[in-house]
């Protein structure tokens, strides 16, 4: 044993092996944590790899495009449906307002009597109001009442309308409607509804334009502009003319009824055509629901416009003063030149 001088043992070997082993205990403690370390690391390198592998083989062949998932429904924005009275409201502001456009509006036939209004109108089917007009003034000379139609040489009336088309049946018509005025109306023309649509070729439509126009009494014509334009304006649904007549008249006021028919059918003619409405240039576009199913181009709307509103002549040979005084055109007689 290793003594002092003094002969105190001696210390320094024993606190180098403490110290040396202390060393190799931190060597090994820290080979261990190294040791953990690299497992836990290869630990999470391999769920990497593992989860990798199984999205690679969850996900589809990109050559198969997966069908997408239904996509959870949007809250509604619609508009909220039009209240009957909103209904009424926005119809008869159209009304007011095509009544402002049109003050001059009447009915496109050339007549100066009753029976030359009913004759006129039941001519009109199939064809314009203009060819009529213009082809009347022949008929209405040779034959200028009743009496004289229904004696008529059917040969000789077919030649006269054959311009307006279809011209053996509307003969058959004029002719029949001519000899049921003699026989069973002294050779008037009717002034009740019930009356006038049991004359031959005679329907509600051409019962109520006699009625509004000869007669003065409140009636709603429902042509094919008219038709068109109260479905286009979201007043109605029903395409059977006569369910049509009763859902627009219960709208209006019974005295607003035969200008509301001039009022609109003005307009389909002039400005909101089947094919191509004008919609730019359109005074009531505001207030229509189908605004856009036209030219909306304020420069191009303006060339589709017809009759007086695109500088034309109108229907009429012989039109009212008041269109005359509002621009109007008359309308050349069959024949003319331009």
């Amino acid at each position: 044993m290793t003594t002092t001088a003094k002969g105190a043992p001696a210390k320094a070997p024993v606190a180098k092996k403490a110290a040396a082993k202390k060393t190799a205990a931190k060597k090994t403690a820290a080979k261990k944590t190294a040791a953990e370390k690299t497992a836990a690391e290869k630990t999470a390198a391999e769920k990497t790899a593992a989860k990798k592998t199984a999205a690679e083989n969850a996900a589809p062949d990109a050559s198969v495009q997966p069908a997408q998932p239904a996509q959870p429904a949007k809250p509604s924005k619609s508009p909220k449906p039009e209240s009957r009275t909103a209904l009424v409201r926005r119809a008869r502001r159209i009304n007011r307002e095509l009544a402002e456009v049109y003050p001059y509006a009447h009915p496109e036939l050339d007549f100066e009597n009753p029976f030359q209004l009913i004759l006129a109108t039941v001519l009109s089917a199939q064809t314009t109001d203009l060819r009529v007009n213009q082809t009347t003034p022949t008929l209405f000379a040779k034959y200028p009442t009743p009496e004289d139609l229904a004696a008529a040489n059917p040969e000789e009336v077919e030649e006269i309308l054959r311009p307006t088309g279809f011209f053996r049946a509307k003969t058959k018509s004029v002719i029949g409607l001519s000899k049921a005025l003699v026989e069973k109306h002294g050779g008037e023309v009717p002034g009740r509804l019930e009356d006038l649509v049991k004359l031959p070729g005679v329907g509600r439509k051409t019962a109520f334009v006699v009625l509004g126009n000869a007669f003065g009494r409140p009636g709603i014509t429902v042509d094919t502009h008219f038709q068109r334009l109260v479905r286009r304006w979201q007043w109605t649904a029903e395409t059977d003319p006569d369910k049509i007549e009763a859902a627009i008249s219960a709208l209006f006021p019974k005295s607003d009824w035969t200008d509301l028919s001039h009022h609109v059918i003005w307009h389909g003619r002039r400005i909101c055509h089947a094919r191509k409405p004008a919609c730019g240039a359109c005074p009531i576009a505001p207030l229509c629901p189908a605004y856009g199913e036209g030219e909306t181009d304020p420069e191009k709307a303006r060339k589709l416009l017809k009759y007086e509103k695109g500088g034309f002549p109108g229907q009429r040979l012989n039109p009212p003063q008041s269109y005359l005084d509002a621009g109007g055109i008359p309308a050349p007689p069959l024949g003319a030149a331009g």
